[in-house]
């Protein structure tokens, strides 16, 4: 199947997750990536989890369909190539996405001059250019202090970095944002994206600090429960756990009908003079219903509860661990996950993009070796000779696998 961004051409000078996480998205829309790195590695080159060959799982699989670059970009030359590399001439080219904050020689300026159309995307940690991780970021965004268990004091991190993966498919939405309108006016764009302003916006546009606004202070934690609705965790006969929602009148009724006790929260409506119809209220006496639901739950094994809640529709999730999806995997349980091919011979678990265009994901892409495709794209797209590569070699002002490495600790 021909992919969407087909013909579209996007130089990547971006380490970590959210510009990655951006350029990986639109490579599996068919965009070609050029991924460009220094000499040697960037800062996330070797970064965590790592296989046992030593080489990086998290590298392999967000920059995975995209073509490798090494450069010295602490010399002038290479330099010179990056900047001729992102404003290349050509209708699908000029489009640079970067977390380079404080490098004038990528500064927009300078690159529009040589391309007017540029289309420039820059992830920050903050508006003002001070620098910031999804991790720091969290802990000021709120969400760590109403995380966690009724009465904890100190706030809790989560390890899923959400803030980056949300500002990395912000970062494609503003490249596809700014090639429509290149498409539609003939104009480039400097699109500026702060990992902090994402955080920001998303805790906003949930309401949560409009809610604070009108406490005057933080909403309370309640461990597993849902906030604001019926939601809680059960533990099962066979000591699995699941986690069981009720947002709607409909998903309450289900729940109800599961577990037979309709006729029991109803004596409890009367009782209580409550409606248990209201998620408001269903969220108010959360803790009696959970007392109520718990003994079906520790009555039956995790296959008996999963039937009787499947069949009355009821809302649920089973509790699992990542080994536990490594066996769904290899049983081909995941249509989105797949394997990739590590340099070394080694294999990762990766995923194929979730976006399903008339049914197909699109290919899985190959995991880049660093400087791979150095002599390639430098030939193809700056029309570099033979003898200019070579050149460029003998200065060490560029590098491939074989002598990346080398290079690097030499000029150490």
């Amino acid at each position: 199947m021909t992919r969407p961004l087909t013909g579209t051409h996007i130089v990547e000078c971006a380490s970590f997750v959210a510009g990655p996480t951006g350029g990986m998205t639109l490579a599996q829309l068919g965009a070609d990536v050029i991924r460009v790195d220094p000499v040697g590695g960037g800062s996330d080159h070797f970064r965590w989890p790592i296989a046992p060959t030593g080489e990086s799982y998290y590298w392999a699989s967000l920059n995975k369909g995209k073509r490798s670059v090494a450069i010295d970009l602490r010399d002038p030359e290479g330099r010179e190539l990056v900047v001729a590399l992102a404003t290349a001439a050509g209708p699908g080219r000029g489009v640079l996405i970067d977390n380079a904050i404080g490098r004038p020689w990528l500064a927009h300026e300078r690159l529009a001059a040589r391309r007017s159309d540029l289309i420039h995307v820059r992830v920050q940690g903050y508006p003002d250019g001070r620098p910031a991780v999804d991790y720091t970021v969290n802990a000021e965004s709120g969400v760590p202090r109403i995380t966690g268990g009724d009465g904890w004091a100190a706030p809790v991190n989560h390890v899923l970095p959400a803030w980056d993966l949300v500002t990395g498919l912000s970062v494609a939405t503003g490249v596809l944002a700014a090639l429509n309108q290149r498409a539609r006016t003939g104009t480039g764009a400097y699109v500026e994206l702060a990992l902090s302003d994402v955080a920001l916006a998303g805790v906003a546009n949930l309401g949560w600090l409009s809610e604070a606004a009108d406490r005057h202070g933080e909403r309370p934690r309640h461990g597993n429960h849902v906030y604001g609705s019926f939601g809680v965790d059960f533990a099962c006969r066979d000591d699995a756990r699941v986690m069981v929602v009720a947002l709607t009148d409909g998903q309450w009724r289900a729940l109800q009908s599961a577990t037979g006790t309709a006729e029991v929260f109803a004596a409890l409506e009367q009782a209580l003079d409550a409606d248990l119809r209201d998620e408001a209220e269903r969220y108010r006496l959360r803790e009696t219903i959970a007392a109520v639901l718990r003994p079906w739950f520790a009555a039956r094994d995790l296959d008996e509860v999963g039937k009787e809640l499947d069949a009355a529709r009821v809302l649920w999730g089973r509790y699992r661990g990542m080994a536990d999806l490594v066996a769904d995997h290899q049983e081909k349980a995941h249509e989105v996950l797949a394997d990739l091919r590590l340099p070394s011979g080694g294999s990762a678990i990766t995923a194929r993009s979730p976006l399903r265009f008339s049914g197909e994901r699109g290919p899985v892409g190959e995991c880049p070796v660093l400087g791979g495709d150095t002599d390639s794209v430098l030939a193809e797209v700056l029309g570099l000779t033979a003898a200019e590569l070579g050149g460029l070699h003998d200065r060490r002002v560029i590098a491939t696998p074989d002598n990346a490495k080398h290079q690097d600790k030499e000029s150490r």
